[in-house]
């Protein structure tokens, strides 16, 4: 929290506040407990706290935009006066009462039409709808969004705890839906509870092949391949993902017009983190080369009908590494397993990063252990070395002295 070095609150005063990556409250230098709330969208809240009774409450006075500087000077003195003297003071500026503001069901339809459809990737928006249908909205669809609590809200997390993950993503998602309602104008007072619930440690969903796993994982799909228990594609689509660290969802929309194979280049215009490029190896140019081109078919992993491209990769995931004996290794572990490699044959953090497509150093990041580990193997080595000559030793045998 902080205060305002030597201003009063004005129009001039609250337009020249920060916007900062976590939300900050200013408050007034002259009536106390009066202050402004900045988002890291850039919306900015009046809002007043005071004591009563023992009590500390904290109400919403107006949006700046919607109600001046000094219309929520003077509604906050009166909502302060109103507390103290015992009053319940009236929702103000219209904000949303607990009995009165939007259900949760009607905000997620409205991000999802003005925001996820506009602003999402088509598999983000999947995940966003999965999200509201499978778990928050038959638990919290018909409240009204002053209805809910922080109190509400860890129930809803505690009743997923079995899946860390799932309830994470749940509370994520109720979060961005407050936000949003914040955004419009329709949040209640108060704000948004999901910042008080402290989220699950998540297990780490990483594992990496070792050498003869790989190793296991090439004989297999040659056999497989060569015996037709899986599609050709598929196949290609694995190999393709091990030599390349790529995503899954950038080899499945691969089409030819982004392959150069003379440059050794794939030219990823649509991916997660944007455009980029993918350098290819020659091992990854024998296989986009073993790959037919089919009349009318952009795709470089075609599926079975004409002019398509393959969907869905788990089947075969699933039919390869029962026979390599990986039950556990995922297919986003083969991009995993990418940059293990990378790390063992001394590629730096931000080299993997860079071969990853990752937007955010915080990324890469949770390879360092591994590099950790690659350090340590390293100064073991040249320890080792190290020892042979301070003892004396060469080939196992003592050099006479």
């Amino acid at each position: 929290m902080a205060k305002l070095a030597s201003a009063t609150i004005s129009r001039r005063t609250v337009e020249a506040l920060p916007v900062g990556e976590r939300e900050a409250v200013f408050w007034d230098t002259e009536l106390s407990g009066f202050g402004v709330r900045v988002y890291p969208s850039g919306s900015k809240v009046y809002l007043v706290q005071t004591r009563a009774g023992g009590k500390s409450r904290r109400l919403t006075v107006g949006r700046h935009g919607l109600i001046s500087a000094e219309q929520a000077r003077r509604k906050a003195a009166q909502l302060i006066a109103d507390i103290k003297a015992g009053n319940e003071p009236a929702a103000a500026n219209g904000a949303a009462r607990p009995d009165t503001g939007p259900t949760v069901a009607e905000v997620a339809e409205r991000f999802m039409r003005e925001h996820a459809a506009v602003r999402c990737k088509p598999a983000t928006i999947r995940h966003c709808r999965h999200t509201l249908d499978r778990h928050l909205l038959p638990a919290l669809g018909d409240a009204r969004l002053g209805e809910i609590g922080r109190e509400r809200v860890a129930a809803l997390q505690y009743s997923l705890h079995e899946t860390p993950f799932m309830a994470n993503k749940v509370v994520d998602m109720l979060s961005r839906l407050f936000n949003m309602a914040e955004q419009w104008g329709c949040a209640p007072e108060g704000g948004n509870p999901c910042r008080f619930v402290r989220k699950y440690k998540e297990p780490l969903r990483e594992r990496f092949l070792s050498d003869g796993e790989f190793r296991r994982l090439g004989r297999v799909l040659g056999e497989v391949e060569a015996e037709g228990r899986v599609h050709p594609s598929a196949v290609a689509a694995f190999r393709l993902l091990m030599l390349t660290g790529c995503r899954k969802s950038e080899i499945l929309t691969l089409r030819w017009e982004d392959v150069d194979i003379d440059a050794g280049e794939l030219r990823l215009r649509d991916a997660k983190t944007g455009a980029r490029s993918v350098a290819i190896s020659p091992s990854a140019r024998q296989v986009l080369s073993g790959l037919p081109r089919l009349p009318g078919n952009p795709w470089v992993i075609t599926g079975t009908r004409p002019g398509q491209r393959f969907a869905n990769l788990n089947g075969a995931w699933l039919a390869v590494r029962a026979r390599a004996g990986l039950n556990d290794v995922r297919i986003h572990d083969l991009r995993h397993s990418f940059a293990s490699r990378a790390l063992a044959l001394g590629e730096s953090l931000p080299m993997i990063g860079k071969l990853l497509g990752h937007r955010k150093v915080q990324t890469t990041a949770r390879y360092a252990h591994l590099a950790r580990d690659s350090v340590k193997a390293a100064a073991g080595r040249v320890a080792e070395s190290l020892r042979a000559d301070l003892d004396g030793e060469t080939n196992g045998s003592r050099v006479p002295q």
